[in-house]
C-alpha cells in the first residue's frame, strides 16, 4: 500500500513537472515556430541571391591604395576576393576572363582629433574614403562610401601605431560591409523589376 501510495505520488509530480517544463518552452516554440514560417513565407533570400542579379559569375579585382599607406592593399585585396568567393558565390579570374569587374580605391584616411587631455590627442575619429568601380550586368557603376572608425590614443607612439593600423582595416570592413549592403540593394531592385 505504502508503495503505491509513493508510486502515484510520484506520477503526480512528474505530471506537474512535464505541465511546467511545457508552460514555460510553449513561448520559445511559438516563437521558432513563427520565425520560421515568417523567413520562408515572405520569400527571404540571401545576400548572394540578389548580388546575381548585377555580378556575373566570374569577377575581376584590382585594388588602388594611397603611396602613404601601402600595407593596406594585401588587406584591402583579400578581404574583397574573401567576399566575391563567399557572398557573391563568384570567383577571382584574371581580368581578359571576367564578366564583372571591381576596382577599389582607397584614397587614405584623415584623422580628426576628438578629445584632449593635458595638451595631447586621446580619441580620435578616423575616416576612410574608398571608391567602387563596377562593371555589372547593367553597365558600369561607381560608388563612393566614407566609412567612420573612433578609437583611443594610447601613450606610447608603438601602441598608437598599432592603434592607427587597426582602426584603418576596421573601417575598411566597414566600407566593404557598406559595399555588400549596397550592392545586395541594388540587386534586389534589378530582380523585382525583372
Amino acid at each position: 500500500m505504502h508503495c503505491n501510495v509513493f508510486a502515484r505520488g510520484e506520477k503526480q509530480r512528474m505530471k506537474q513537472l512535464n505541465k511546467s517544463f511545457f508552460k514555460k518552452n510553449i513561448l520559445k516554440l511559438f516563437i521558432i515556430h513563427y520565425s520560421l514560417f515568417i523567413l520562408t513565407a515572405c520569400g527571404y533570400k540571401p545576400s548572394s541571391h540578389a548580388i546575381e542579379n548585377i555580378f556575373s559569375d566570374t569577377v575581376y579585382v584590382e585594388i588602388h591604395v594611397d603611396r602613404v599607406e601601402p600595407e593596406n592593399a594585401p588587406f584591402l585585396k583579400d578581404e574583397m576576393n574573401r567576399m566575391v568567393y563567399t557572398r557573391f558565390k563568384g570567383k577571382i579570374v584574371p581580368k581578359t576572363q571576367a564578366q564583372s569587374e571591381i576596382v577599389i580605391s582607397y584614397a587614405g584616411t584623415t584623422f580628426t582629433p576628438l578629445a584632449y587631455k593635458d595638451g595631447y590627442v586621446t580619441r580620435y575619429r578616423a575616416n576612410i574614403c574608398v571608391t567602387f568601380d563596377m562593371i555589372t550586368k547593367q553597365g558600369k557603376v561607381k560608388k563612393t562610401i566614407t566609412a567612420i572608425q573612433e578609437g583611443d590614443i594610447q601613450a606610447s607612439s608603438l601602441l598608437s601605431s598599432t592603434l592607427r593600423i587597426q582602426a584603418i582595416r576596421k573601417g575598411l570592413e566597414k566600407a566593404m560591409n557598406e559595399f555588400l549592403a549596397y550592392a545586395s540593394a541594388r540587386g534586389t531592385r534589378v530582380g523585382n523589376s525583372e
